[in-house]
């Protein structure tokens, strides 16, 4: 007897329709991993400031937990919700333009600098998840490097409002684990979406990244518990 047909569009998918919609929409198992570099981040800085983590995690949530996955959203319904098309929109926008709202904001309180980490985080949500540029900018690597590296170096920079070596082989960690997430993710969206045969067992997959899910969101929380 073959593995379980496949039908939700996620193993983290809800059942379609409502609020039960929105909730999928954040992809929270991956928001939460992604949150997690900004807080690893903010936490490997020299002094702790948790208003410039609390700033950098908020952005975050906006462009990445919401926008990003809005934008994505928008190109095929891969989850199959039925939030309307104007409501994604109106959602991406809003998440992203209230960003680069905390974002400048931000930088006129602390550093100018930061500015530039807000014109890149713009840029990247926008070519990676509508495949600008032919799509240039839609794959893994450009995936670990802006839901990876660029989450950490930011939530480093926004505390310690300077780059150092620790934040850059941190910035390589979390290029290798968004890198194990994609390669996994991409074999279980191919069963779940219909890509790929059924008969492939993705559960090996999928438990390997509710583990290192667990694994990038403890580790956050183990640097902040000791920092604070």
């Amino acid at each position: 007897m073959g593995p379980k047909a496949v039908r939700r569009p996620a193993f983290y998918a809800l059942e379609a329709g409502g609020w039960r919609d929105y909730v999928t929409l954040l992809h929270p198992p991956y928001t939460a991993w992604h949150l997690s570099y900004v807080a690893i981040g903010a936490a490997l800085a020299p002094e702790l400031h948790s208003e410039r983590l609390l700033a950098a995690l908020a952005a975050f949530f906006l462009a990445l937990g919401i926008g990003a996955h809005a934008l994505d959203e928008l190109q095929g319904r891969p989850l199959r919700t039925e939030i309307p098309t104007g409501v994604l929109w109106a959602l991406a926008f809003g998440s992203i333009v209230g960003a680069v709202a905390i974002g400048v904001v931000s930088a006129l309180l602390w550093t100018p600098w930061l500015l530039v980490f807000v014109a890149a985080g713009a840029f990247l949500v926008f070519a990676y998840n509508l495949e600008l540029f032919g799509g240039a900018f839609h794959t893994d690597l450009w995936f670990a490097l802006a839901w990876g590296a660029f989450p950490l170096l930011t939530g480093y920079f926004v505390v310690a409002e300077k780059l150092s070596l620790e934040a850059l082989i941190a910035a390589v960690f979390a290029v290798a684990t968004s890198l194990a997430q994609r390669i996994l993710s991409t074999q279980v969206r191919g069963v779940r979406r219909g890509r790929i045969a059924e008969s492939v067992d993705i559960a090996p997959a999928e438990n390997a990244l509710r583990a290192l899910t667990l694994s990038v969101v403890a580790l956050a929380a183990a640097l902040l518990a000791l920092r604070w």
